[in-house]
């Protein structure tokens, strides 16, 4: 038996005698253009917005605003969601969400606008708006800086136009809404519509490529650095002891290459500051302002010490946590020629990005080695770690006290100012928490041998660690073996090597502080000041 099938006309929905239904796919045919016209619009619009950006505000477009905005307003438990899920990749996802919105956003646009013209435009002049306000409140806004989401508004609104147009010329009569009329279809219509789009498309592409290069190169910042010769350290780093890297295959190394070192910011892109034009002010509660530059900074006596950062994000064994040879002038050094006044008990510190931190007076004054740092593992900073100056303080959490890009100082009290993370439901003061982590074996890790090489790193930064222990199965703890580590700023790394038998395993590590202070065994998660808990692992052993 077979089974007979009717063809139709090419360009027909349906048999001869249904017009309604090839009207239909028409107009659905008509919709997803429309929609992909509002697409190429908007990403051209956007990647000139970015283009214009990069050539009269490097340090703002409309992209970063709008995005620095919306980080801002997002409650501290979805950032803090986000961190624990993306770690350090949290802006690329950030990015990759909000373009995916901006895409959509388009589409509908390109859509309403075929059906009721000028709605699709007035959406996009409204996202225009959205972009100079955004620009508005952000603090590297400058007069220039409103230009790129006028440029952007503007040219999305005039190619959405010319797209419909262009649309309109191609369909069917009986396919457009009722209040147009075009004779169609029309094969050139079709082909200038097609051109049209598959053009922009391919601009937007190439125009989006230009646009990231040259935000990375703006006003010759990576040439800067790169040109930027560090002057040798008043006071050289100690050298490394010996015993203090410890061989044991997949251990963290003790000093962290820059490219590893982790990155957590509020600033969306990369903040792009010119050497040659930032300075460092110190103003509030002292007897004279002081303002110095990038030049003024380098004759200084530099001093180079070894200090390990950590985010207060880092969850129990999480990796936001690095050491590094940091260059620098002390802190109490710059505040000293201001002259602090009495009743001061903190430093309000600001990023170029409008970013705060308020880091407790003690910790800048006393003898530790907090320091505007502009060196980093014999190198001038990168551009993600805070090129040209940042601040590193031992024994704080970054959150309070690694401001990067940082263009002040305010001398002030707790009493009267808050920290960026701080009005966000953070702790103020933000100590550095005993932790210890093994690196190795993974989590999950099958050994074909029943003798467990453990090792890892733990740190108390600004008190040091005495003692490591491990535990299997929750059972005594025995002492770990320590690398003779570089000093209390510093974390050490340890090995145990223990023999539990075959089976499934359960270990867990703890540290203690150099005045012989165990780390806590206390499970807290990383809000309001830093998680607490014992690194577990289970490992199966032949």
């Amino acid at each position: 038996m077979s089974i007979r099938t009717r063809s139709w006309p090419t360009g027909h929905g349906g048999p001869p005698g249904d017009p309604g239904r090839t009207a239909r796919i028409d107009r659905r045919r008509l919709t997803q253009w429309a929609g992909a016209g509002g697409l190429v619009a908007g990403a051209l619009g956007v990647v000139a917005g970015e283009l214009t950006a990069a050539a009269v505000s490097p340090s703002l477009s409309p992209i970063t605003a709008v995005g620095g905005v919306a980080i801002d307003a997002m409650p501290p438990g979805v950032k803090d969601w986000a961190i624990s899920l993306f770690g350090t990749s949290d802006k690329l996802a950030f990015l990759l969400a909000m373009s995916l919105v901006i895409a959509a956003l388009a589409v509908l646009g390109g859509i309403v606008e075929l059906r009721r013209k000028f709605t699709g435009l007035a959406g996009f002049a409204v996202f225009g708006i959205i972009g100079v306000v955004a620009v508005l409140t952000r603090a590297q806004s400058t007069t220039t800086a409103i230009a790129p989401p006028l440029v952007a508004a503007g040219l999305a609104m005039v190619l959405l136009t010319a797209f419909r147009n262009r649309l309109l010329e191609w369909m069917p009569r009986h396919a457009l809404p009722d209040s147009t009329a075009a004779a169609g279809p029309s094969a050139p219509g079709r082909r200038k519509f097609l051109q049209s789009i598959g053009v922009g498309a391919a601009v937007a592409v190439v125009a989006g490529f230009a646009a990231a290069v040259l935000r990375s190169t703006a006003v010759g910042i990576a040439q800067a650095r790169a040109n930027l010769v560090l002057p040798a350290p008043a006071t050289p780093a100690v050298a490394l002891p010996a015993g203090a890297e410890l061989a044991l295959p997949h251990i963290t190394p003790l000093v962290s290459p820059n490219a590893d070192f982790y990155r957590i910011d509020t600033a969306l892109v990369v903040p792009t500051v010119n050497p040659d034009s930032w300075k460092l002010k110190v103003n509030g509660m002292v007897d004279h302002e002081v303002e110095i530059d990038l030049k003024t900074l380098l004759a200084k006596p530099l001093v180079e010490n070894y200090t390990t950062l950590a985010c207060v994000s880092n969850e129990v064994g999480g990796s936001l946590v690095g050491n590094a040879k940091w260059l620098g002038w002390p802190v109490r050094e710059l505040l000293a020629m201001a002259g602090v006044q009495p009743g001061a008990d903190m430093v309000l510190s600001r990023s170029t990005d409008g970013f705060t931190a308020g880091t407790p007076l003690e910790a800048m004054t006393d003898q530790r080695n907090a320091i505007i740092a502009v060196g980093m593992n014999g190198e001038p900073l990168p551009q993600e770690h805070g090129f040209p100056a940042r601040l590193v303080v031992p024994g704080l959490y970054g959150f309070v006290s690694a401001t990067k890009w940082v263009t002040s100082l305010t001398v002030t009290r707790f009493a009267d100012e808050k920290g960026y993370w701080s009005t966000r439901g953070w702790s103020d003061h933000g100590p550095i928490k005993t932790e210890s982590r093994i690196d190795t074996p993974r989590d999950g890790t099958a050994l074909k041998t029943d003798t467990v090489a453990l090792g890892g790193v733990a740190w108390a930064p600004h008190r040091g660690i005495s003692k490591v222990q491990v535990r299997v199965d929750g059972g005594t703890w025995q002492d770990a073996v320590l690398g003779a580590g570089i000093s209390k700023d510093t974390w050490v790394q340890w090995t145990a090597r223990v023999t539990p038998g075959s089976g499934q395993h359960e270990f867990q590590v703890r540290a203690f502080d150099g005045g012989g202070e165990p780390q806590t065994d206390q499970v807290a998660p990383v809000v309001p000041d830093g998680a607490t808990g014992y690194h577990t692992i289970r490992v199966q052993t032949a």
